[in-house]
């Protein structure tokens, strides 16, 4: 069986600092080891040599609270664009400071929806959305990232330019009209998802994985009511082209769906098993940052995003 040093290397790679740690013993369980102890000590090893390997594994993957953090970043984004469209304005103050560069929001203001049941919709979002960013922070304590600098304004132009839906010497304003506003939230939507299912397999804790879990299947939501918004305004065309987009950006293979499969709706971008598919956070950060290389800054994160996990993929 597992030792109490190798749950002890779990334990602490799952915080950034003693605060951290203690908050991470708290939510796993009062009796110490909790969660960590009852998934790992109740594992018989097959040889010492399998132990050894399981931490060497464990000493390379990211801590959790770089995993939290890093879905942090993603989710003040998501946080700032659907506050600003339905509130006229962004996160408070007390949700914005923490650990690392605290930046500001360029871009953004409110949209003049004219569908009730879209406004309904949106008005949901942004209260999950900003919901997201104070649990994580909770969770994270004084671990939590500060908001990143954000760009609300230039980085959609530049992603409408790459997916083609607008000329060179065009501007694209999200928050212009209902149309623009979801084609701007399903750029976002998709990849929150895959983001989240890609960083699942990375976190310890059972006590973080399942709130992660829980905020995956509350990302799949909003994503399944934009994409069905989509589809119902007959915007097919203008979805596959930011989801070819999304597949130039992210590296090799073609995973990305849009909201349509032939002439028939495809709400819900599975493959033949019914799985949807996840996105390391390098390849999420190929997108956020508009850029297919390997780089830490660009795009929605003019100077990058703040933690341990900050470098996009690339060839």
């Amino acid at each position: 069986m597992f030792g109490k040093p190798f749950v002890r290397t779990l334990i602490s790679r799952s915080a950034e600092n003693r605060t951290d740690r203690r908050r991470f013993l708290k939510a796993a369980g009062a009796a110490g080891l909790g969660v960590v102890g009852a998934t790992y000590l109740g594992v018989q090893a097959t040889s010492s040599a399998s132990a050894t390997g399981e931490a060497a594994a464990v000493a390379e993957a990211p801590s959790d609270a770089a995993v939290l953090n890093f879905a942090l970043n993603l989710e003040y984004l998501e946080a700032e664009f659907y506050s600003f469209a339905v509130h006229g304005r962004g996160l408070p103050d007390d949700l914005t400071g923490g650990v690392g560069a605290q930046g500001g929001v360029v871009g953004g203001k409110k949209v003049m929806f004219h569908d009730k049941t879209l406004h309904q919709f949106a008005k949901e979002i942004a209260g999950d959305e900003v919901a997201h960013v104070k649990f994580l922070r909770g969770a994270l304590g004084e671990a939590a990232v500060s908001r990143p600098e954000i760009d609300l304004k230039d980085s959609f132009t530049a992603a409408a330019k790459a997916a083609g839906l607008i000329s060179e010497y065009q501007q694209f304003d999200p928050f212009a009209n209902e149309k623009n506003f979801l084609l701007a939230a399903y750029l976002f939507e998709d990849v929150g998802v895959t983001a989240y299912k890609g960083a699942a397999p990375l976190i310890t804790n059972k006590t973080f994985l399942d709130a992660a879990a829980g905020i995956l299947a509350a990302e799949a939501y909003h994503a399944a009511t934009i994409r069905t918004s989509l589809f119902d305004r007959d915007l097919g065309d203008a979805a596959a082209k930011i989801s070819n987009a999304r597949d130039a950006l992210d590296g090799p293979g073609v995973d990305d769906q849009g909201i349509l499969l032939g002439n028939q709706a495809n709400i819900v971008p599975a493959d033949n098993n019914g799985i949807c598919f996840g996105r390391g956070a390098d390849r999420v950060l190929n997108i956020v940052y508009l850029n297919p290389g390997p780089v830490k800054e660009g795009g929605f994160f003019p100077k990058g995003v703040n933690g341990d996990i900050v470098a996009s993929g690339g060839a």
